[in-house]
């Protein structure tokens, strides 16, 4: 659906875009993601013809986007973070206003608009005038009115921004929903915790460099390993790490106080053969568990200042795309 490959982007001197290649297959729901200042923007209005690249190619739905300008806008529904609404224009009349920058036909424009507005349960506020809805219902019709011509690259630049939880659980579930009939989605955002629930793949940029992209849990399991392990303990910690590290497959990732972090490919038969070593040597183990990666932690990880987490982050990306 869409395909980056090799864009660069600078200003003067600083590189805000660096050789970013980057395929997001039909159907996902792409999460975008990066310190202030990573390139996100920059590449989203790249993608969108708001500014032309440097260098590089951008390909949607099939169609070069750098060299068939006007026929790409058909292809892309564009949500920006700070979205402009008209003075005296009611809910229907702003709708009917972008479906003839469309070149839509008036019974055309409201029957899809009927169809868009129930989407997003806005249907009972057709006679309302814009300017007096809630920032949630304003970020919804900016929705709707970026599908009025059936795009088939859907662009969200931190749509939840201001919303208050209640508006930003209606967002989510308007996306899920789009994402149910299909729609290719990209959603920039710094609210990781809800793109977790949300997004199917990322890609995370840090300093103008794709880091990290994929399927998350192929990211995961690429940054973090296969399996992680916790065991809590109150005695015994030395000793712990000693047994640990004689096991094969097993790396000790951190170590704390009451608590033992460890990546490994071990069966559950050798984890419980592992635990009962550390006890028969007098380790008091008050429990285990398995550690689930999150987003936040995948984020700190391939955006740490760390440079072999970059370079590890670095060959996720580039195997995944």
């Amino acid at each position: 659906m869409l395909q980056i490959n090799h864009l660069n982007k600078s200003y003067g001197k600083f590189q805000a875009v660096k050789d970013l290649t980057l395929h997001i297959p039909k159907g996902d729901l792409f999460g975008f993601v990066g310190p202030n200042g990573a390139g996100k923007t920059t590449t989203i209005r790249m993608v969108c013809g708001l500014m032309p690249p440097g260098s590089g190619s951008i390909v949607i739905n099939g169609v070069d986007a750098l060299s068939h300008r006007r026929e790409i806008k058909k292809q892309i529904g564009y949500v920006p973070d700070f979205f402009g609404v008209y003075d005296n224009l009611k809910v229907k009349e702003y709708m009917d206003f972008y479906g003839s920058m469309y070149r839509m036909s008036s019974r055309e424009t409201a029957r899809i608009s009927d169809d868009l507005l129930e989407l997003v349960n806005l249907s009972d506020k057709k006679e309302v005038f814009v300017d007096t809805l809630s920032r949630g219902m304003k970020q919804r019709l900016c929705v709707a009115r970026a599908l009025i011509h059936n795009p088939a690259l859907l662009v969200l630049d931190e749509p939840n921004s201001g919303l208050d939880p209640r508006a930003r659980v209606e967002m989510k579930e308007l996306l899920q929903n789009l994402r149910s009939m299909g729609k290719t989605i990209v959603i920039s955002s710094h609210i990781l915790s809800e793109l977790s629930e949300m997004c199917n793949s990322i890609g995370i940029m840090d300093h103008g460099i794709l880091v990290a992209s994929g399927r998350i849990e192929d990211v995961m399991e690429g940054v973090f390993g296969g399996n992680r392990l916790v065991i809590t303990l109150e005695e015994g910690r030395e000793t712990a790490v000693r047994i640990a590290s004689e096991y094969a497959g097993v790396k000790v990732e951190s170590v704390g106080e009451h608590e033992l972090k460890l990546s490994h490919n071990m069966s559950k038969q050798e984890i419980a053969k592992l635990i009962g070593a550390m006890i028969a040597q007098d380790v008091v183990v008050t429990g285990f568990h398995k550690q689930e990666g999150s987003l936040e932690t995948l984020f700190m990880r391939v955006t740490g200042d760390d440079e072999a987490q970059k370079g590890e982050g670095k060959n996720v990306a580039e195997s995944d795309c």
